[in-house]
């Protein structure tokens, strides 16, 4: 009986262990067919797969979709998501955390964060800051990170602007690495650059004058606020080349076409009727509708604040014949564009296309501080290549962009650190030089940073090591092979008729030391418009209760992929 009884529990065991865990196909070894020998025996692999998520673990989900979709931290409060939530299996006891809790839970996830930033910039050596932060690995990747966005009440003056970057400098343990901040070009932060920086380090783009966009101070805030003059020390400035461009693409640009009774009547008369083509497209359905059923496209509105929205509005306005778009502003109420107008437009946009290439380059987030100059080289080019296919209307105006080009960037087209970022871009080396004078003096200067370089990282003798004890014989007293000498000459030489690829750079140890220095700082302040426009989902009108710092804190984890589990700095 007592046999019996045990048979059965085994039985059971067998029947509970089977239907708990989950079984993968049965495996059978080979077996030879011919073979008499009896058969293999099933090898059963058993896959053991867990009950559900953790706390930690379902903490860490819920955070990466509130931050990453900029959500309200009240979310998890809200029934339906709670809904969802519980469908997902979890352990025994486990619950998501209400709002306070889960807003402490972002807190220490965002101070890891923090904490991980700054030990990764630690490990650096130089760096670019515009509130964002770019650095360049040992295995040439580019890295960045947001390290603050922060609301400056008051007003904007030199002093206040300086003070902010130099205690973002302290907090982050960056003072002695930036190589260059890059800023747009309004006067308050240029003035910054140029007064707390010292004289040693002052940057060529600094000498031009300030002539545009005036900044205003009250008097009476200037004087009662502490002074920092010697307290605060900034590292190099960089104007925005893509800031600088628009302003050729718009102020230099209109004025030139407003200069001359000819194209001034015809530029304002293309302009006012496209402007008011956007102005009834964008303010009525019915005209909306109209124009998207002959375009089969909506027209794009230029905004101010975003570059190249005038040519691509305009661009999008093109795009439709001439012999549908006048009957389409007849419908609409609007006077219609002459031909002389139409082809004004359409030369207008040929001349204004380079710019607009040329802004898509030097905004990208992968784009290094040796573009530029290879970038402006081929602008003023192919400018100026667009000459012979245009009317008397704009024959004049390529030849007006390369003058702007010039004076706006004269300081950058003959900066010593223009010219050895791009000759240190595998990409461009010395190819975008046009004659072989400039080449060699950028190859000259190549050659005398590589030595500077290595005269600066230069190893100790070998030769030069610890003597022998006197009670100890040197029985292997050999002479000392000499060893071989560095030759910059022979390093860019070979650097030059290597290829293109960028992980070229390995086998020239020094040239890349040159490549990384002058290559970590973008030409565009980009990166710190996409911060601003992420800050403008963060800060929804039915936020409007959210701190300052609580703001930047959500803005900062998004932009830097926090969660820290998500986060990767190399």
């Amino acid at each position: 009986m007592e046999r019996d009884r045990e048979h059965v529990r085994s039985a059971f065991d067998g029947w509970k262990y089977r239907h708990y865990f989950q079984f993968d196909s049965v495996k059978t070894a080979n077996v030879d067919s011919t073979s008499d020998g009896p058969t293999a025996s099933k090898q059963v692999k058993i896959d053991i797969k867990p009950a559900g998520l953790g706390a930690a673990e379902l903490k860490k989900l819920v955070a990466g979709y509130v931050v990453e979709e900029m959500l309200p931290i009240s979310t998890v409060d809200s029934e339906s998501f709670r809904r969802i939530i519980d469908k997902i299996p979890i352990k025994s006891g486990v619950r998501l955390p209400q709002r306070k809790s889960f807003s402490e839970y972002l807190e220490r996830e965002y101070d890891i964060m923090n904490s991980y930033l700054k030990a990764t910039l630690e490990e650096g050596k130089t760096f670019f800051l515009g509130v964002t932060v770019h650095w360049i690995n040992s295995t040439l990747q580019r890295n960045k990170a947001a390290l603050a966005c922060k609301r400056i009440k008051g007003s904007h003056t030199f002093d206040v602007i300086g003070a902010e970057i130099e205690e973002i400098h302290s907090t982050y343990g960056l003072h002695g690495k930036v190589v260059a901040t890059v800023a747009d070009n309004a006067s308050n932060f240029a003035k910054a650059f140029r007064v707390y920086q010292s004289c040693d380090l002052e940057s060529e783009s600094e000498k031009e004058d300030d002539e545009e966009e005036p900044t205003f101070t009250d008097v009476i805030n200037v004087l009662s606020a502490p002074s920092t003059e010697g307290q605060v020390s900034l590292p190099p400035h960089y104007r925005c080349a893509s800031h600088t461009i628009n302003l050729i693409s718009t102020s230099d640009v209109e004025k030139h076409l407003n200069s001359s009774a000819e194209t001034k009547s015809v530029y304002r008369s293309s302009m006012a009727k496209c402007s008011a083509l956007w102005t009834k497209a964008s303010r009525s359905t019915l005209a909306a509708e109209q124009v998207e059923e002959i375009s089969r496209r909506k027209l794009m509105v230029p905004t101010s604040t975003r570059w190249n929205s005038l040519y691509e509005a305009i661009s999008r306005i093109l795009t439709i014949p001439s012999n549908e778009l006048n009957p389409m502003c007849v419908k609409l109420g609007i006077k219609c564009f002459t031909e002389k107008e139409y082809q004004f437009l359409k030369e207008y946009i040929s001349v204004m296309k380079p710019l607009t290439v040329a802004l898509d380059i030097l905004q990208g987030d992968e784009c290094p501080y040796g573009a530029l100059l290879p970038t402006l080289t081929s602008l003023m080019s192919k400018t100026l290549a667009l000459k012979d296919d245009l009317s008397k209307m704009t024959a004049t105006l390529p030849d007006v962009i390369v003058k702007a080009i010039k004076t706006r960037f004269n300081a950058v087209l003959e900066s010593q650190e223009g010219r050895l970022a791009a000759a240190t871009c595998p990409k461009f080396k010395l190819r975008w030089l046009r004659d072989e004078c400039s080449r060699v003096q950028v190859k000259e200067l190549l050659i005398t940073e590589c030595r500077t370089t290595a005269a600066a990282t230069a190893e100790v003798p070998q030769d030069s090591q610890t003597p022998a004890s006197p009670d100890k014989m040197d029985f292997f007293d050999f002479e000392i092979q000499p060893r071989e000498s560095f030759s910059a000459e022979n390093e860019v030489t070979d650097y030059i008729r290597s290829g293109h690829e960028l992980e070229i750079l390995n086998q020239f140890p020094k040239v890349k030391k040159i490549y990384m220095k002058y290559n970590t700082p973008t030409p565009s302040s980009a990166p710190v418009e996409r911060l601003f426009s992420l800050g403008g989902l963060v800060l929804s009108p039915k936020r409007n209760r959210l701190s300052d710092r609580r703001f930047e804190k959500l803005l900062l984890m998004r932009y830097n992929h926090c969660p820290v589990s998500t986060l990767k700095l190399a």
